[in-house]
């Protein structure tokens, strides 16, 4: 009697759905799944090649040609970025356009294994998900561009293939470029350990390099000749060390050490530290990174040692809107939770024992709609400079267990298997069909551009760059 009311359960709940489903969402869904093998192709395909910031050429040229064969309009080498692109059909309003990354972290190469097992030792990794990112994006793309063949929708589609996010943040020369001047509204996603329509914010960042210039000596014969540009770096960090007691809890400082001398006999004539802060408000982050910068001065002056301050790249905290993500959310609860085999829920208690979480699998159900908070904490994206110069609808979705590490390489396995799989196709669709809704109603345009309007207030946009993108620098 059980089994029959839960038949009668499930069957009822996929009519009611089935009926909610407008003709346009469901031709979205169709173009996706018949799209479905070559995007896990290509998705596989930049999993496997795993190219870092602005070196995505063979990533790129995969999904440009890919839009390219499907009709669109494709621009290769915008903002002056050769790894950088724009796929565009249609024409007239509205423009909705929608993101793709492709680069991948160093250091964390991984097979599609749930034990720690690197593909090639010391290669790259998409630990962050973005062989999917950029694919799913397209996918979407595509998917719009069929159904305005069909006469369906009007407007113009644009997928922005946007490299280098993990580093130098290539979004912010596009948006230098006006690569969204002409857009409406702007839809992303991000791999994720649950599925929601993303309604926080982020933590802005200014990346910024530190280098100190001395003498060298012997380090024992004649160390009072020299003038060490080591002890300027360890002064320099310890400073740091010491300030981040006083700044406030939301705020960040990290730095890597690229450089701090060759050998231990020799006075070291150069050093060099790459540093970044960060904070949710770029109005806090700003005089932090002032008082960081000072304090290479200090380092210099005591060391007895020049110093150089060479800006790296900085971004915007998201800016979030609501009355887009109340737009996402109908619809991933339309679609509803993914569902996962038995062998995949054994993959997802692997990884959560092997990186030491609890073993409770897979989570993509469909919870409400989170408040926002006001300091969320967590990191930082480009797409936040973006999202200060169009409306920006943001989405997460399932593509590894939950608690599952992230820049790590058990979010590269998930990402070459199918859990990643199941969650990029999801977010195809879901982005896909809050497209629809976008290019079907304008008064939802208006009200998403309503808010960003309020939310942005006086506010005026100043990108944190200084010259053009650092294209073949570490």
């Amino acid at each position: 009697m059980k089994k029959i009311i839960l038949f009668v359960a499930l069957f009822t709940c996929i009519g009611s759905i089935g009926q909610k489903l407008n003709p346009n969402k469901k031709a979205i869904i169709a173009s996706i799944e018949k799209h479905e093998a070559e995007l896990i192709k290509i998705s596989d395909s930049i999993w496997a090649l795993a190219e870092t910031a602005f070196n995505e050429s063979e990533s790129s040229r995969i999904l440009a040609d890919y839009a390219e064969k499907n009709g669109l309009k494709v621009t290769r080498g915008v903002a002056d970025i050769p790894t950088a692109f724009t796929a565009t059909y249609g024409s007239g309003k509205p423009v909705i356009s929608i993101l793709g990354e492709f680069d991948a972290l160093p250091g964390i190469s991984q097979k599609a294994s749930p034990v720690k097992e690197p593909l090639q030792p010391g290669a790259a990794g998409h630990g962050c998900g973005h062989n999917m990112f950029g694919t799913a994006s397209l996918g979407s793309a595509i998917a719009i561009k069929e159904l305005m063949d069909q006469g369906k929708i009007k407007g113009t589609v644009k997928f922005s293939g946007t490299p280098a996010e993990e580093k130098f943040f290539a979004k912010v020369w596009m948006v230098e470029a006006g690569l969204w001047s002409d857009v409406d509204v702007n839809i992303s996603w991000h791999p994720s350990s649950g599925i929601e329509a993303d309604v926080q914010s982020g933590l802005s960042l200014i990346d910024f390099i530190v280098e100190f210039y001395g003498q060298t000596a012997h380090a024992s014969a004649d160390p009072w000749n020299g003038r060490s540009a080591s002890d300027a770096l360890e002064l320099y960090t310890t400073g740091i060390n010491y300030y981040r007691e006083h700044i406030l809890p939301t705020s960040r400082i990290h730095y890597h050490i690229q450089d701090g001398g060759q050998v231990v006999n020799v006075v070291p004539d150069y050093a060099k530290l790459w540093v970044r802060v960060r904070d949710p408000k770029r109005k806090i982050m700003l005089p932090t990174y002032e008082r960081v910068k000072k304090m290479a001065e200090g380092a210099a002056i005591m060391a007895n040692v020049d110093y150089k301050i060479s800006l790296v790249s900085g971004i915007y905290e998201t800016l979030v809107n609501r009355s887009g993500g109340e737009i996402m959310q109908k619809n991933l609860e339309l679609l509803g939770p993914i569902t996962y085999t038995e062998e995949e829920t054994a993959f997802g208690k692997a990884i959560q024992k092997a990186t030491g979480k609890p073993e409770i699998g897979m989570d993509s159900k469909i919870y409400p709609l989170k408040e926002t908070e006001k300091n969320p904490g967590g990191g930082s994206t480009d797409v936040g400079d973006v999202s200060w110069n169009v409306p920006n609808i943001n989405l997460g979705v399932t593509v590894a267990p939950k608690d599952t590490p992230w820049h790590s390489w058990a979010v590269v396995a998930c990402g070459g298997m199918s859990i990643g799989h199941k969650g990029m196709v999801y977010a195809s669709k879901a982005m896909g069909m809050t497209m629809v809704d976008l290019f079907t109603n304008p008064k939802l345009v208006e009200k998403v551009k309503e808010e960003y309007k309020t939310r942005k207030g006086d506010e005026v946009y100043e990108a944190m760059i200084d010259g053009p993108p650092p294209i073949g620098k570490d």
